[in-house]
């Protein structure tokens, strides 16, 4: 399952270079993640409402080409891996058909006490493990 998320960037996102700050990037991935979980039909709301997390662990960003002010640029999220209580997210920042950055994002998942534990069976979904079927 890839999701697709696009957006255009914004003046304020842009650094004294005119191009938008490596920082805003993070932004945009986290932004990008969550739509990827309504598209695979991740109730996060309830999942939180439980007691439960999803934490970033570790974020890899290779910036490949700067994005300017008014860029429509496309976040694609795939599920790379997937283990008991983790899973690593790729994700391609594309602007027309160049690649502006590349992401792998190590979520984990947590309990109400903060410790990792398994998702809860309602939520380990097919759409967070690459071939689309939890084992």
């Amino acid at each position: 399952m890839t999701s697709k998320f696009t957006l255009k960037v914004r003046t304020y996102e842009c650094d004294g270079y005119n191009h938008v700050n490596n920082a805003n990037y993070l932004n945009y991935l986290e932004q990008a993640r969550y739509e990827f979980l309504k598209d695979i039909n991740f109730d996060y709301k309830s999942f939180v409402a439980e007691g439960c997390g999803l934490y970033i662990a570790k974020i890899e960003i290779e910036y490949k080409k700067p994005a300017f002010v008014d860029d429509e640029i496309v976040i694609e999220s795939r599920p790379l891996k997937k283990g008991a209580v983790s899973g690593v997210i790729e994700q391609k920042i594309t602007r027309g058909k160049e690649e502006i950055a590349f992401a792998r994002v190590t979520w984990a998942s947590v309990d109400a006490s903060g410790r990792p534990a398994k998702l809860p069976a309602l939520y380990d979904l097919a759409g967070l493990h690459p071939y689309g079927a939890n084992p």
